[in-house]
């Protein structure tokens, strides 16, 4: 028995090494050109689905009202320090990696104790940052997590009436805007080495969310990993509206709703490939391969293509959406095949596709019709998994903001050069939130409001 444990306790071992291996392989090649694909000649108008109503005036989701970290509006200053353009400053409690966000005068974060012993919500006066509640939700075991995860990475959104956030093991709770739980619905005990970090989506009537399973047992014992999931749940209840297996693989996205024709797509990029499914009943419309095994960037939208980055230096996939089946060879428009972000999400604006090499530091400027590198820039320190926080853009300007707080802003492309550095002085892995002239940036320690005073 012991002998038969200690094999398959190798087995396991030897198939997560040889899957570093191959990651750190890719990750050393040179930069190569860009391979331009044949696309379906059947050209659908593709946009992504984004809240609508007030929503558009608040920051609803962690990318925010557009879904990827575009804003509008003016007055935001594009400098700041420790002290400089700092309005209010303020602790928070517990641990947690999630990004703010904001509804009227109130902003809302996840939190949890160093352990995962607590997990919970909190509320924040968006004019002073006063704390108003902290709502413990139901307790559950701990899961395993890397370094740079925490029990709450995964970000809230809102419709303006609910909070709904996702905690893994806890599963996924509905709060009012004082706090009260409304419901609360567990989704199993999630089995992913790092933990979960994935975060929901709000579409209609529906909390939409997937998590993938995947255990390489490097602690030994355990059977086969159980399969993953994409999961739907009715936003007034918690009730469970459909929920599919997806095989086991590793990934810690987050899902999209695109509207492709006269349909929608949920679209999930993750380990090894992008999916495509039916919102209504869970159905899988069509699978594109490509990406690396570890995937976390959440996808983005535009010029009727879906454009998708994973692995660590990984490649960058620009889909025509609307397909069936397979559209592995079919349906990629144009394909980076190095250089892309293992963490941070592609932001995109007009006609360019901007990047960060999470690996080393290097942001790109990419056509985003061809796929083409328009320019690159050195982002401070080259260093492996140093940003985290998803770029913005506002006011004609690209912001990367790495993992000792520091915020690059660069002009937009074709130019794209950097024009300073803002420095925060504590490390940083959330992205921020911008709302009527404010940024909110959540640090290891702090929630602080960057703004003009008025």
């Amino acid at each position: 028995m012991i002998s038969h444990l200690l094999l398959k306790t190798l087995k396991h071992s030897v198939r997560y090494i040889g899957l570093m291996l191959v990651i750190l392989w890719i990750s050393s090649l040179p930069e190569t050109r860009i391979q331009i694909g044949h696309a379906s000649d059947v050209s659908l108008k593709v946009s992504m689905i984004v809240p609508t109503g007030k929503a558009k005036d608040y920051w609803p989701h962690w990318r925010g009202p557009s879904v990827q970290g575009i804003v509008e509006g003016k007055g935001y200053p594009d400098r700041w320090s420790e002290t400089e353009n700092v309005l209010w400053k303020i602790p928070v409690p517990g641990r947690g990696h999630s990004s703010p966000i904001v509804w009227g005068d109130r902003i809302f974060l996840t939190t949890a104790a160093e352990d995962g012993s607590r997990r919970s919500i909190l509320s924040f006066r968006r004019s002073d940052g006063k704390l108003l509640w902290d709502t413990a939700v139901p307790e559950s075991p701990a899961e395993r997590i890397y370094r740079k995860n925490s029990y709450a990475s995964s970000s809230p959104t809102t419709d303006g009436e609910h909070i709904y956030a996702y905690f893994g093991n806890s599963g996924v709770v509905a709060l009012d805007f004082n706090g009260k739980v409304v419901w609360h619905t567990r989704l199993g005990i999630i089995n992913l080495y790092h933990g979960p970090g994935g975060s929901p989506l709000l579409y209609k009537d529906r909390i939409i969310l997937f998590q993938e399973q995947m255990s390489f047992n490097r602690g030994g014992g355990g059977g086969d990993p159980v399969p993953g999931f994409i999961v739907a749940l009715d936003k007034k209840t918690g009730r469970q509206l459909w929920r599919k297996e997806r095989s086991p693989r590793p990934g810690w996205g987050s899902p999209i709703a695109v509207q492709v024709g006269d349909r929608v797509e949920i679209i999930v990029s993750s380990g090894r490939a992008i999916d495509a499914y039916n919102p209504d009943t869970g159905e899988l419309l069509w699978t594109c391969n490509g990406n690396m095994p570890e995937t976390i960037p959440m996808p983005v939208v535009g010029h009727d293509l879906v454009y998708c980055s994973s692995g660590r230096a990984g490649p960058t996939l620009a889909i025509r959406p609307g397909g069936k089946g397979d559209v592995t060879d079919s349906h990629v428009a144009w394909k980076s095949p190095k250089g892309s972000p293992f963490v941070p999400s592609p932001i995109l604006l007009g006609d360019y596709l901007y990047t960060i090499n999470d690996m080393a530091s290097i942001a790109s400027c990419h056509n985003a019709r061809t796929g083409e590198i328009i320019g690159q820039v050195r982002l401070g320190e080259a260093r492996r998994e140093g940003f985290s926080a998803s770029p913005v853009t506002v006011e004609g300007k690209v912001y990367f903001t790495n993992d000792d707080g520091e915020t690059f802003v660069l002009s937009q492309g074709p130019d794209f050069k950097l024009l300073h550095v803002n420095r925060l002085g504590e490390q940083t892995l959330a992205s921020p939130a911008l709302v009527e002239g404010r940024w909110y940036f959540r640090t290891a320690g702090h929630l602080l409001c960057i703004g003009k005073a008025r």
